[in-house]
């Protein structure tokens, strides 16, 4: 008999049916550590549209998240339900024009890694960004 986590499912469907979707601490407005706030950076100087989901309500969200990605840090970002991977990652990508051909969209000219604004306290919930 499969026992069934209704978690883990939520934390699929979600990457399944939504073609950007980041995995943070906090909310695209007000992330709460500096390494999702510079993510987040990067995906709005690109324009992107992406989904967000605070991983900070409940630790199961971060400990299945990892299970399903192998990843063991916050923030997490995926692309057509591919792990992209985390801050570093990101801000590479982003400085290279990787990030923009990835997400189908235009690179600015002379990127170079945003900055970080101050994160403050996270309100709870799960934010969708795409239009």
């Amino acid at each position: 008999m499969t026992e069934t986590n209704p978690i883990r499912d939520a934390i699929q469907q979600a990457i399944d049916e939504h073609p950007v979707i980041l995995f943070m601490k906090g909310t695209p407005d007000q992330p709460a550590c500096g390494f999702s706030a510079r993510t987040v950076a990067a995906l709005q100087e690109l324009g992107a549209p992406f989904a967000a989901v605070d991983i900070l309500p409940d630790p199961r969200i971060r400990q299945e998240l990892s299970e399903i990605s192998n990843w063991p840090t916050i923030p997490q970002l995926f692309v057509d339900r591919e792990l992209v991977g985390g801050c570093d990652i990101v801000t590479e990508m982003y400085e290279s024009g990787e990030l923009a051909q990835a997400l189908g969209v235009e690179q600015p000219p002379e990127a170079r890694a945003p900055e970080s604004p101050d994160a403050g306290p996270a309100p709870m919930g799960i934010e969708n960004r795409l239009s």
